[in-house]
């Protein structure tokens, strides 16, 4: 695995902590031993690296590129695309703040939503996630939707794969997490994110993002060769002991939502995770991975017994997704 680990720009501190990760090959014939590893790094941490899923490396280069391009224009210029009501577009600096009672700010990075294309004809069209998506005009970004949409695509096709090794380590048919109500027909949302290049103090509540644990299925994400995400396995310890999770070329790093530990009774972990800025630029794309709009979450029955009762209230998928959202992000009101 250490032969795997980037050359980072900026090593990580010695005295930090690192944390080991299965890897989990997508390519392998051997389905139970990867369903064996998965099933571990579940319970550990929620967090494992995917490799060998099928996205080539040039692509995913060019996708970095041409986020890079966007978030290299004036501020002015990218305001003209501010997300919308919807989620959609681009979000400032500050606009997100992940983790209020610890932060003075909000997080040190600035993004960009793309989510699953529905044109304003459609009936999904009225649903809280579904709509058209903003694009920069294609006389400054000629290739950057059709690599956006290109990239979005791919990754929900690796999505589909790790849910389906994450359905069998929950004793689930393998197909359980694609169907209609869920996967089916998915919000499944694509975020741009740029770490301006300062030097986060955690100590002063300053983060490039705050300590959150993410909201729905499962988060693929994609990082340059700056370090910076952290994840926590146990939110209550004291103090908090807090891990470096190193990039690993070629691979994505998954995590677990929320919402699959509320389906796992807590079996499988949302572990918390933030992201320390260490004075230089960082780029990462993350794709978020959350059922339908209409499903139910609710416990799963090989994840509960009359000694190990469900331990969440039934909940909708979309109003779920609209309170995490409310709570963590500047009113769309307050540029105006």
């Amino acid at each position: 695995m250490a032969e795997k680990i980037k050359e980072m720009n900026t090593p990580i501190p010695e005295s930090a902590n690192v944390s080991l990760m299965n890897c989990i090959d997508l390519s392998s014939s051997d389905v139970q031993s990867s369903v064996s590893l998965l099933k571990q790094a579940c319970l550990d941490s929620g967090f494992f690296y995917v490799i060998n899923h099928g996205i080539d490396k040039e692509f995913m280069d060019e996708v970095f590129s041409e986020s890079k391009r966007f978030f290299n224009f004036p501020e002015q210029e990218k305001m003209k695309l501010l997300k919308n009501e919807k989620n959609r577009g681009y979000t400032p600096f500050f606009d997100e703040n992940l983790d209020p009672a610890n932060q003075i700010h909000g997080d040190y990075k600035e993004g960009y939503y793309i989510g699953i294309e529905v044109s304003e004809d459609q009936a999904d069209a009225q649903k809280p996630f579904y709509s058209p998506n903003r694009w920069p005009s294609e006389d400054i970004l000629p290739r950057w939707r059709k690599t956006m949409e290109k990239y979005h695509q791919e990754a929900l096709e690796v999505a589909r794969s790790v849910s389906q090794l994450i359905a069998l380590a929950l004793g689930l048919d393998i197909n359980f997490f694609d169907q209609p109500k869920m996967l089916g027909n998915p919000i499944a949302t694509l975020r741009l994110l740029h770490y301006e290049g300062r030097t986060s103090e955690p100590a002063n509540g300053i983060f490039g993002a705050g300590a959150h644990s993410d909201y729905g299925l499962i988060t693929l994400l994609a990082t340059d060769d700056n370090y910076g995400l952290q994840i926590c396995k146990d939110k209550d310890a004291k103090p908090q002991i807090w891990e470096y999770v190193p990039p690993l070329k070629g691979a994505f790093i998954v995590n677990l939502g929320d919402m699959l530990e509320r389906w796992s009774n807590c079996f499988f972990r949302s572990t918390l995770h933030r992201v320390l800025g260490n004075g230089q630029e960082r780029y990462s794309i993350a794709f978020f991975v959350d059922p339908s709009h209409d499903c139910i979450v609710e416990c799963l029955p090989t994840c509960q017994s009359e000694k190990n009762p469900p331990k969440f209230p039934t909940v909708k998928c979309k109003d779920y997704l609209l309170q995490k959202y409310k709570d963590t992000h500047a009113d769309i009101s307050s540029y105006t």
